[in-house]
């Protein structure tokens, strides 16, 4: 007798449920239902325990010890690291010589004719403006110190840069191999690569532009590896197709079809270089950057602002140079073209020769200008009137003690307060939400090594930094970016202001901001705020200008004001662009907050100015590890799965 079976009712998933998000919250309030009394049972205190952690300063000293000790003796450093030592220093003084021996003349002469041959007669003339000034600013010998460094640092962080990337335009397997390397070399700040090289090279010239080769050339790459992976499918097969090898394809078709891409990281490649070669002042490097840190140490805003000028006028020149020789790169090229390279540069050496002949290779002592003692008038004018006391609105100094009292302090004293448990709990959820498992897990663990390391209470007064920073960075930037994307008036204002403060060098923002507020916490933050504004403001008004005209012009024929058009179509179209800037202002304002260390920022930025001013490289050492684990997890905690999956990270 045959039985008729049912199959059982399946239980339908409630509707809410069948988002991922809700799904995750319900799955960590089960989490935390569960771990928190756990936790708590075992671990009631704030502090980091002192069970869980390792400290490294006996084998980290001991490894330094060894390595000062045997740097003049062990192979490894005579025959290897010695000859690179040797040849950047060799390099660096061979361009120094030469920029001294075509002298001023001949220097402004050669970049004026090289920017008019690239973009006109108007970069020509603001190029020698800008070099003239360094000069009238009584910098040229520093700025021509720097230049030597750049050179040789972007010339090499070029070459290591495009062979990184055609590995990567060619081979799948590298690509998947460098990717995450590169991402996480973009991550880090830029003074955690000083300590490792400062290690190995001692202080000086070599250390200095091999921390800036490591911090400039992955940009280099990663862009190159784009043009090359980008190039046209079609002419690629075309060129296949009239049998040309794979390395003839690769210099008639791929190299050229990814100029842009190339000329781009040339100009990231350039501006990122310049930035670290100020920053390598502190290990040694001499030039501008030196003058910058040494003033700052003394808290002379007069001279710091003189040497920090000629930084801003060379970061702006190249800028727009590089930027110009790309967008050259499609037009029909101009009649004459040799014949007016050649001109340009017979003329030049006629400039250089002249100068030599009549004795004029340094810069006249007369035609120097003193800012310094002006500007430190009005920076005691400040001290005297603005700094407090002004009717209202207080001065800046009151502005700063306020900010420290009402939020930075009440934010750190917060962290330190809440179990350590929790917080990683807190990092775990929010690294979760907005990616994978993996990504919980990869910012788990980086926050768990900082508490492993023993810094645990100083990282957690950077983070309060960090997040300050980033609120006011996210507040003004969301505003204005919102402002430039419903005004093109706005826009236009702003473009100028926006590419000049993208273009300055992370040093340079110092100096404002201890003109204005002294030294503190609050100087540190107000430099990241400023740093990091730019980028937010951009990447939030294409954003939103971005938005499907569509969408906007079916929610005005539904009657929406502008304001709802703005909360309910163009805010969450937007929202990858949104996630973009929160995730690129965090690692910016980390940057600077570690700077910050420098005008009295402490914490963690404070351990590795101490340890390489001091010559104490497991306190430095230990304070860079901890670094690049809070740049790493705030990276994972902000940047989306989908922005991710595009990198291949």
């Amino acid at each position: 007798m045959a039985t008729v079976t049912t199959a059982a009712p399946r239980i339908g998933v409630p509707g809410a449920l069948k988002h991922p998000v809700l799904r995750k919250l319900l799955l960590l309030a089960l989490a935390a239902a569960i771990l928190v009394p756990l936790a708590n049972a075992r671990w009631a205190s704030g502090s980091w325990p002192a069970a869980l952690t390792v400290d490294f300063s006996d084998q980290l000293t001991k490894a330094s010890v060894w390595i000062i000790d045997n740097r003049d003796s062990h192979p490894l450093f005579v025959y290897f690291f010695g000859h690179i030592s040797n040849a950047v220093v060799l390099s660096v003084r061979a361009v120094y010589l030469v920029l001294l021996a075509a002298g001023w003349a001949g220097v402004t002469a050669a970049a004026s004719l090289v920017a008019w041959r690239v973009a006109g007669w108007r970069l020509a003339a603001g190029t020698g403006v800008a070099l003239l000034a360094c000069g009238f600013l009584g910098m040229w010998i520093p700025t021509m110190q720097t230049l030597a460094l750049m050179v040789v640092a972007v010339l090499a962080s070029v070459v290591v840069g495009a062979l990184l990337g055609l590995a990567a335009g060619l081979s799948d397997r590298m690509d998947k191999i460098l990717r995450p390397v590169l991402d996480t070399m973009q991550v880090l700040p830029a003074y955690a690569y000083l300590l490792p090289v400062v290690l190995v090279f001692g202080m000086g010239v070599p250390a200095a532009v091999l921390a800036t080769v490591v911090y400039a050339a992955p940009p280099m790459a990663r862009l190159t590896a784009l043009g090359l992976r980008g190039a046209d499918k079609e002419v690629l097969e075309a060129v296949e197709s009239l049998g040309a090898t794979a390395r003839q394809r690769l210099l008639t078709a791929r190299i050229p079809l990814a100029s842009h891409e190339l000329l781009l990281g040339l100009n990231q490649t350039i501006m990122m270089a310049l930035s670290m070669a100020v920053i390598a002042s502190v290990i040694g490097a001499g030039g501008l950057g030196d003058r910058v840190y040494q003033a700052l140490s003394t808290v002379d805003v007069g001279a710091a602002l003189a040497a920090g000028v000629p930084i801003v006028l060379l970061a702006v020149v190249l800028d727009r140079v590089t930027g110009a020789a790309g967008e050259g790169l499609g037009e029909e090229p101009r009649p004459n073209g040799r014949a007016r390279w050649l001109f340009a540069l017979a003329a030049a050496v006629a400039v250089a020769v002249t100068g030599r002949l009549v004795g004029r290779l340094d810069w006249p002592e007369a035609w120097t200008l003193n800012i310094a003692e002006p500007v430190n008038r009005a920076v005691d004018w400040m001290t005297d009137h603005l700094y407090s006391g002004v009717p209202v609105i207080g001065g800046t100094a009151d502005w700063a003690a306020h900010f420290t009292t009402w939020v930075l302090d009440p934010v750190r004293d917060t962290l330190q307060w809440l179990p350590w448990w929790s917080l990683l709990l807190i990092v775990a959820a929010l690294a979760w939400l907005i990616g994978t498992w993996r990504t919980a897990l990869t910012a788990v663990l980086a926050m768990a090594a900082i508490g492993v390391l023993g810094v645990w209470t100083p990282a957690l007064d950077t983070l309060s930094q960090v997040l300050a920073a980033v609120a006011v960075t996210l507040v003004l930037g969301f505003a204005t970016g919102i402002a430039a994307a419903r005004s093109d008036r706005v826009e236009r204002l702003l473009r100028p202001v926006l590419d000049v403060f993208q273009t300055m060098p992370q040093f340079v923002y110092l100096i404002p901001v201890v003109a204005l507020f002294g030294v503190g916490r609050a100087p540190a933050v107000a430099a990241a705020v400023v740093y990091a504004l730019p980028a937010v403001v951009r990447i939030t008004t294409q954003g939103l200008r971005q938005v499907d005209p569509a969408a906007l012009e079916s929610a005005r024929s539904l009657g929406a004001t502008p304001a709802q058009q703005l909360r309910q179509v163009q805010l969450p179209l937007a929202r990858p662009a949104l996630l973009l800037a929160v995730n690129q202002g965090v690692v910016l304002v980390l940057a600077v907050v570690i700077i910050g260390g420098l005008v009295g920022g402490g914490a963690l930025g404070y351990d590795v100015v101490a340890g390489l001013a001091q010559g104490d490289l497991a306190t430095g050492l230990v304070a860079g590890v901890a670094i690049v684990c809070l740049g790493l997890m705030l990276d994972r905690v902000t940047q989306p799965t989908e922005r991710r999956a595009k990198k291949g990270a």
